[in-house]
């Protein structure tokens, strides 16, 4: 398993420093293509947030709606922080809350759309995630979690490596890996969603490295 909590200053500082735009932009994309309508503002909670990279992209291409970042850890928070405040406008609108789920208390009872990106394959428990999602959705949250997913072998796990990190510096590469090898499967996030009754959340393969748990929340038993 991965670190749930990653406080390591070079570490963070690392992540704040890479470039995931290609793969960042592209969860906006699919959540576009996804949920074309969308109410002029709403409130977003973003759980595992990072350097707040993803939240700030959904924060620009929802302008009129506010966001709650939520990360367990202190050093990648900072970054976070920095980044939200570089942007204009953007202070205003965002809030950070340095908290571990699914213990952290957060400020709104019920939130309209549920992000979470890159955060499941850290979980020792992953209902962790899953009960902070039944939590605070409310019915027509919108869920969204993009994620690893483990690939068959650690040799094709080098190869991913090797074709999407192997410029980046050696601990981004080492986490890469760790990550993927830590990552869970389709159908273990199937079995993962059945166990927290929401089995009609879906599960799609987005990339060769990807996959998307996504769903509209309609009651306390039923999504779509």
């Amino acid at each position: 398993m991965e670190p749930e909590l990653m406080n390591d200053p070079a570490q963070a500082l690392a992540y704040a420093s890479a470039d995931f735009a290609a793969t960042h932009q592209r969860y906006v994309e699919l959540f576009r293509q996804l949920y074309p309508s969308l109410p002029g503002r709403g409130m977003v909670l973003d759980i595992g947030c990072g350097t707040g990279d993803v939240l700030l992209r959904f924060a620009r291409a929802l302008p009129g709606w506010r966001f709650l970042g939520v990360d367990g850890a202190a050093a990648m928070l900072r970054h976070a922080r920095q980044a939200v405040k570089s942007e204009p406008g953007m202070a205003g609108r965002i809030r950070l809350q340095c908290g571990h789920v699914p213990e952290a208390r957060l400020p709104v009872g019920r939130y309209d759309l549920i992000l979470s990106s890159s955060f499941l394959h850290h979980l020792a428990d992953p209902q962790a995630l899953w009960s902070t999602v039944r939590k605070y959705a409310q019915p027509g949250t919108i869920v969204f979690v993009p994620d690893l997913r483990r690939p068959v072998s650690a040799r094709q796990a080098r190869r991913l490596v090797a074709k999407y990190a192997g410029n980046e510096p050696a601990i981004l590469q080492r986490d890469f890996d760790n990550s993927l090898r830590a990552a869970f499967t389709p159908d273990e996030v199937r079995a993962q969603l059945r166990a927290a009754g929401l089995s009609q959340l879906r599960v799609q393969c987005i990339s060769n490295r990807h996959l998307l748990v996504h769903g509209v929340y309609c009651s306390s038993t039923t999504w779509s």
